[in-house]
């Protein structure tokens, strides 16, 4: 069975060649979705110098632009929140965000869990400090 590549009107641009969610059978996954804001390398919450480093950034607005963009890459999939299955979860500094991040996805998650595995690594392929890999069901 082909897959059937997937982009959303309101999700940003990907960095690189790659759709917003590739569908198979009635699995959906997402590509790695950060907090960038549609038609604008812009991301919430970040503070940058005249040289493109970070000066300061916060992980609270950065998690809920994330989690708004996995919603409308879900919605234009045709899937939902709610049917979301597995999530792992990149952060870049899991000492500093971890509390701030956990204390969001509960909120964003409280109804519905979905399996989660969230690792550090070291830098994301843009200035953002979360990015979020996504599998959900779809009709």
């Amino acid at each position: 069975m082909a897959s059937q590549p997937i982009d959303s009107s309101k999700a940003p641009d990907p960095v690189g060649l790659y759709p917003h969610a590739r569908r198979a059978g009635n699995l959906l996954f997402l590509s790695g979705v950060g907090p960038r804001e549609k038609g604008s390398t812009k991301i919430p919450g970040v503070e940058m110098d005249e040289k493109g480093e970070i000066l300061s950034y916060d992980i609270e607005a950065q998690c809920h632009s994330v989690f708004r963009n996995v919603r409308y890459i879900l919605e234009a999939s045709g899937s939902s929140w709610d049917r979301i299955i597995d999530v792992t979860v990149f952060l870049t500094n899991m000492k500093k965000d971890f509390t701030v991040y956990n204390r969001l996805w509960a909120a964003y998650f409280k109804d519905h869990p979905p399996c989660r595995t969230t690792v550090e690594i070291n830098s994301l392929p843009t200035p953002i400090a979360i990015e979020l890999k996504v599998i959900a069901e779809v009709d």
